[in-house]
């Protein structure tokens, strides 16, 4: 994402110096790709995109047979050869593409939305910052991030980055070995866990202009909504969301980078992805 007029300045610059047209989204990605890199350090660049101290997390679950999922069929898998038999290893896997770490792309809610193939390069690589919310979940499983956290957040870390992923760690990635307890219900509309609130996501992409958002549960909307208006309302800015996110208590509250793994599923709505950050 750029300001208003970086597109055409980029173009207009290129084709005075001679060279070939630039189409609009070309000019819009070489912008993006120019603020991007300006806004990170050049000891990370340099260093591969690690921070100074080259320290790293894996933010993703490990994608297994059974891990929960919202209301479609887990993930199954089956082996199709193995070396014994066959001189090399293989598996066949079944899933929804919303299962494990995965990200909701704009088209998973809003028709005619941008699907996996049409995000970005830009948008895999972002600052990630993490608003923890996990002392409220313990009391209240529908806890949600709200306006008043991410200004919290900023008086004590300084200004949410634009272009950041905004994360919620509520603590309940350690719910996930128990179907049952993450879902903190045995059905839709049962469950209970928690999400972002909608005027606190469309707050982040109005007043913050973040790439995204992300969370450590099964939504972005907490688990007792059933209108789904982060979905919604913050998928139709064509932003992107992270579901069922690892780790992000072992990561800085601000500081860190991500890294999206996202295949550009043909027709995707999102997909699984490995999601990676860096400090």
């Amino acid at each position: 994402m750029c300001l208003p007029g970086t597109a055409e300045i980029v173009r207009e610059q290129t084709e005075a110096e001679g060279a070939p047209k630039v189409d609009r989204r070309t000019a819009v990605l070489g912008a993006a790709g120019a603020a991007l890199a300006a806004s990170f350090p050049a000891s990370a660049l340099a260093n591969g995109g690690r921070g100074r101290k080259g320290r790293m997390a894996d933010l993703t679950h490990t994608f297994t047979a059974g891990f929960p999922v919202f209301t479609f069929d887990p993930p199954a898998r089956s082996t199709l050869v193995t070396i014994p038999a066959a001189g090399f290893y293989a598996q066949e896997w079944t899933f929804g593409e919303h299962s494990g770490t995965h990200m909701d792309a704009p088209g998973h809610f809003v028709l005619g939305g941008r699907l996996s193939p049409e995000i970005t390069l830009q948008e895999l690589l972002a600052p990630i910052v993490v608003i923890d919310i996990s002392k409220r979940a313990k009391d209240d499983p529908n806890a949600m991030v709200e306006v008043d956290d991410l200004m919290k957040f900023e008086r004590r870390h300084g200004r949410i980055p634009k272009g950041a992923i905004v994360a919620m760690d509520s603590g309940w990635a350690n719910k996930v070995d128990d179907p049952l307890e993450f879902k903190g219900g045995p059905a839709f509309p049962g469950y209970n866990f928690p999400g972002f609130g909608a005027e606190a996501a469309l707050w982040l992409a109005e007043e913050r202009d973040v790439t995204g958002i992300g969370v450590d549960t099964l939504s972005l909307d907490p688990g007792n909504s059933s209108t789904f208006p982060v979905h919604v309302d913050f998928l139709a800015t064509d932003r992107y969301g992270l579901e069922n996110l690892a780790n992000l208590d072992r990561i800085p509250r601000r500081g860190a980078t991500a890294y999206v793994g996202l295949i550009p599923w043909e027709e995707g709505s999102g997909g699984p992805c490995r999601v990676i950050a860096t400090w």
